[in-house]
Order: structure tokens, then C-alpha cells, then sequence
């Protein structure tokens, strides 16, 4: 279904009775780009990224991935399209008390079918389902955690699990909802790097919505700037002056600028 992640959101509007949270939305996504989400709390970032996973529909306009319009997905179409198009939370989302490949191995149910699916539900996956896992894991530089329990593993290392089991999926976009919120300054950069790198390597789309600009103006390809559930900005992260942000955040712009992220090689120096 998804040949071509190419997205295409045309004059978008999602209401939630009275409140307008998108309105008249436009812009098209391109395969394997990374797209920062940005804007102050309530501005609409979330409620547009649940109208891309399909968990919420539009109220108006439409979205399309390739050829295929969103509306029109029901069914085994819908789940499809669910299975193609991974979610990455703040939270994780991962089965804490299983190890870290049982945990990715998750993220082959939905390319499994009869006898296959019930058996891998026992955790009982064949080999080929093993070679995909660590494949992932070695993605996100895993390999040597394995056969750990995830509640064992740094807020970090988790987060780099539930990616890898977002492309256990063989997902062609990733979405996700303020990814490093909960990670410390080098966790951060490390989860930032790692999504970069997919977008880049493995030609996944990505789009994240970030709660930092500074964040957006390193890592992302391009940013989208929601206001009042506006798009007020569209353009490269140079285009990210002081006025814009300003007209994105307001005057005191207070959850716009953070921390200032670094690689993680300058992570690593600056607590050494």
C-alpha cells in the first residue's frame, strides 16, 4: 500500500467540538525526510500526528500516503496501514519484564498469519524472525543488550529498543511524539542521531514533534511550525530566526529554546 511514503496533507482540520485543533493544514512530505513538528503546547502538534497513525480521523481536507487517501482505509487496509506506520511515544512502550528481542519481536506480529502469529503470541518465533530482531538491534547499536530484561536498561537504551522494534514493523514512516522529553541532554542526542540516520540510511520517513527548537535545528531536514492549529512555517531549519520562533511561541517563548542538544560525542567530554 505505502510503495511510496510520499504524504500529502491537503487543507487538514481536525475539531474537537467548539476548539478548532488543525486548521487548513497543507504540505507534502517527501520519502526519507526527517520533518520537525514544532509549536507551544496545544498549538496542535500531537492531534496531527494521531490524524497520520489514522488513531483519530480529520474533520476536513484530507491526507494521503502515496495514492491512498486515509479516509478511505477500513479493514484489513486500515491495519495495514497501521502496521507500515510506527509510533515511537514518550513512554516507550515496551514490555518491561521481557527481554529486549522479545520485545522487538513484537513488532513481527503483523507479518505473521494463522498458526505463525499464535505460535510467536507463545514467543515461539522461527529463526528468520530472530535474524530480523538483531538486525534492528544492531540498527540502533543494541547487540550486546539482547538477552536483558528492558526494565534493566537506561531510559535511553529503552527508547532505542522500541525503535528498533518499530523497524522489526519494516515501517516506511515513523512517527513520533516528543521522543527525547523524558531523556537526559546525551540520551537525547542519542535518539536524535539514531532517528537522523534512519531517515537517512534506510530512506524512512520521519517525522517528530519536538518540544525544543533547538532540537529541530540540528537534527531535522525540515520543520513545521504549528500555531493555534496553523501551520505558520514550513522551510528548512535555517529559515528558524528569532522571529519566527517568537511568532511560533509567542514573546517569552519558555518551552521553545531547552537545552541546547548536543552530538554525543560532546555528551560524553562534557561529563567525563
Amino acid at each position: 500500500m505505502l510503495d511510496s511514503p510520499c504524504i500529502v496533507l491537503d487543507r487538514v482540520g481536525r475539531r474537537f467540538e467548539a476548539k478548532h485543533a488543525l486548521e487548513q493544514v497543507t504540505a507534502t512530505i517527501r520519502p526519507g525526510e526527517f520533518v520537525a513538528i514544532i509549536g507551544k503546547s496545544g498549538a496542535g502538534k500531537t492531534t496531527l500526528l494521531r490524524c497520520l497513525a489514522c488513531s483519530i480521523p480529520v474533520s476536513k481536507g484530507s491526507i494521503r500516503f502515496g495514492d491512498q487517501d486515509l479516509a478511505a482505509l477500513h479493514g484489513s487496509a486500515l491495519r495495514l496501514h497501521r502496521a507500515r506506520v510506527g509510533m515511537i511515544y514518550q513512554q516507550f512502550n515496551l514490555v518491561r519484564r521481557l527481554r529486549v528481542l522479545d520485545n522487538v519481536l513484537i513488532g513481527r506480529l503483523p507479518h505473521l498469519t494463522g498458526w505463525r502469529r499464535w505460535a510467536a503470541l507463545g514467543r515461539y518465533f522461527d529463526a528468520s524472525q530472530h535474524e530480523v530482531a538483531l538486525r534492528c538491534l544492531d540498527h540502533v547499536g543494541l547487540l550486546d543488550r539482547v538477552w536483558q530484561r528492558a526494565d534493566t536498561l537506561s531510559g535511553g537504551e529503552q527508547q532505542r529498543v522500541a525503535i528498533a522494534k518499530i523497524l522489526a514493523q519494516e515501517t516506511q514512516v515513523i512517527l513520533a511524539d516528543e521522543p527525547v522529553a523524558s531523556l537526559d541532554v546525551m540520551n537525547g542526542a542519542l535518539i536524535m542521531e539514531t532517528l537522523q540516520r534512519i531517515a537517512a540510511s534506510a530512506g524512512i520517513t520521519v517525522i517528530a514533534n519536538l518540544h525544543h527548537v533547538e532540537y529541530a535545528r540540528r537534527y531535522a531536514d525540515r520543520v513545521l511550525g504549528l500555531r493555534n492549529g496553523h501551520l505558520m512555517f514550513d522551510g528548512s531549519p535555517v529559515g528558524l530566526t528569532e522571529e519566527v520562533v517568537t511568532d511560533l511561541f509567542g514573546d517569552v517563548p519558555t518551552d521553545a529554546p531547552g537545552p541546547t542538544p548536543v552530538t554525543v560525542g560532546e555528551a560524553i567530554w562534557a561529563s567525563s
